[in-house]
């Protein structure tokens, strides 16, 4: 992704680093008010990029699953209403995103979380899920 995007516990939602303070990290809330606000070391942040989903071979990075979501979806946000959405509805639907997701380890409130985080992303207008120099290694590495 182009911006750093993170995800802090604790907190709805997700951010944008913005930039390094003394002691700490300046994120920005990707939400209607986009207020700024302090981001500590106690905080556990973790960045989108460092995230990965359980499949029932490797574990599969969730820029990876964004990207296929982008494609089930044609780039809009998601036709599931995860607030609404029964469990057999979001792992039906996750199916499709994730083929071979492992149904025993994610969870209804994981698939949920990534819906609602797409749904931000998109409305943010971050719709590149994965970073140009990533893409070109990962494909040297496969050749």
């Amino acid at each position: 992704m182009k911006e750093t995007i993170l995800a802090i516990a604790g907190k709805p939602g997700l951010y944008k680093l913005v930039s390094h303070g003394k002691n700490n990290l300046i994120v920005e809330a990707l939400d209607a008010t986009h207020r700024r606000q302090p981001a500590f070391g106690s905080d556990r942040i973790t960045s989108l990029n460092d995230i990965a989903m359980f499949t029932d071979e490797d574990d599969v990075p969730l820029t990876d699953v964004l990207e296929s979501m982008k494609n089930v979806e044609g780039g809009k946000k998601s036709s599931v209403d995860y607030k609404k959405a029964s469990g057999d509805e979001l792992r039906e639907y996750f199916a499709k995103i994730l083929p071979n997701f492992d149904r025993d380890r994610v969870q209804n409130s994981h698939i949920k979380k990534l819906i609602q985080w797409y749904n931000i992303l998109i409305e943010n207008g971050i719709s590149e899920f994965k970073d140009a120099e990533a893409e070109t290694a990962e494909e040297a590495k496969e050749a």
